[in-house]
């Protein structure tokens, strides 16, 4: 039995399948066609049901306005640039994160079925959204998926005054034996101690923030979440270095650096944007791939089965909690906070959109 949270008071609990249409048919009112509109819906839903509210349907609202006001490309013109069979980079034309992350995660897997691993950049996208469902599509596939995403600096930098580098996620999918028990392993992670939307949440509450978790504007660290503006790198120098080589191994290698346009003169400098790499590993190149996933299911599962430490509720692997998550609110709903749900009904009204009725009060 694993642990999950339970739903906050008031949430509107909805069919996942009915949220995913509803989103999906926003995004096609907001200018997008029938496939992407899905395939970016899915993204946020998929988030939504790990108990990720912060990459959820919380984004369809943003992700219209970035519609509106063109800073996503509705019909962006996708296009694959390679000089060799294990690497290619995809111009995304400013494209939603979703539609060219899933583009480039399918690549990476078909290039890497003859290669054994490779490797495909994204450049000139907009919010990626959760970078964990983009590896656990290669995991699904029975490949290891591994991705990097850089964006606008919005992060301190140990020894530097101010926003310096970007909260850049890391992600990691191993698959399993298609008979295991185990979900996949998927460790999602920021550079950062705490993400944008926790300081938002606790400045609503008024909750004090962790200490070293977060800074005011000039990047004095502060549990203030009144005066907190940013958060702090995870670890110090160690979440600091790692954004700045994931910058280098998105936007400097595909030819888009974000960082140094950020701190420069150049205005266009501060347009959002976000680069990506994604790499897809063939485990049959190493070896047997049923052997490589029944040595997987073998190694979670003694992790498993090693004594808990005193207090703690059981000894869980990364990913495995979220996905349970996902499979019971696959089952009984999505809840849906209720600043999203009445932001969600307005803009199907103003868009002609019927939304889906509620399973009920998820509170």
């Amino acid at each position: 039995m694993t642990d999950t949270p339970a739903p906050r008071p008031g949430r509107t609990l909805v069919a996942a399948e009915d949220l995913l249409e509803f989103s999906a048919s926003l995004l096609e009112k907001g200018g997008l066609s029938t496939e992407d509109a899905r395939t970016t819906a899915g993204v946020f839903v998929w988030a939504a049901q790990r108990g990720v509210d912060s990459h959820g349907t919380a984004r369809v609202p943003a992700y219209l306005d970035l519609l509106a006001k063109g800073v996503a490309n509705a019909a962006p013109d996708l296009r694959f640039e390679s000089t060799t069979p294990a690497a290619a980079v995809l111009d995304a034309d400013r494209a939603p994160g979703p539609v060219a992350l899933t583009a480039a995660a399918d690549e990476a897997v078909s290039r890497a079925r003859t290669t054994g691993i490779a490797t495909v950049g994204v450049r000139r996208t907009v919010h990626t959204g959760a970078i964990g469902y983009y590896v656990s599509r290669i995991a699904e596939q029975g490949l290891v998926g591994i991705g990097f995403v850089s964006g606008m600096p919005n992060m301190g930098y140990t020894g530097v005054r101010g926003a310096a580098v970007a909260t850049s996620p890391l992600a990691i999918a191993v698959p399993v034996a298609e008979s295991s028990d185990h979900a996949p392993l998927l460790l999602d992670m920021a550079t950062a101690t705490i993400a944008l939307g926790k300081i938002r949440q606790a400045k609503a509450s008024g909750t004090p923030l962790p200490e070293g978790a977060a800074a005011t504007e000039d990047g004095t660290p502060t549990t203030d979440p009144e005066k907190a503006v940013m958060p702090l790198p995870l670890g110090g120098v160690k979440g600091s270095g790692m954004s700045l080589a994931f910058e280098l191994l998105t936007s400097v290698l595909v030819g888009a650096p974000i960082f140094a346009s950020f701190h420069s003169d150049d205005p266009q400098g501060r347009k959002h944007r976000q680069n990506a790499l994604i790499v897809a590993v063939d485990p049959a190149a190493f070896g047997d791939a049923g052997e490589f996933a029944e040595a997987v299911d073998a190694t979670l599962s003694t992790l498993k089965g090693l004594p808990a430490a005193e207090g703690a509720s059981g000894v869980f692997y990364p990913g495995e909690r979220s996905a349970a998550l996902s499979a019971e609110r696959g089952h009984s709903g999505v809840p849906v906070a209720p600043k999203v749900w009445r932001d969600l009904l307005e803009r199907a009204e103003a868009l002609g959109v019927v939304p889906p009725k509620p399973l009920g009060d998820a509170g």
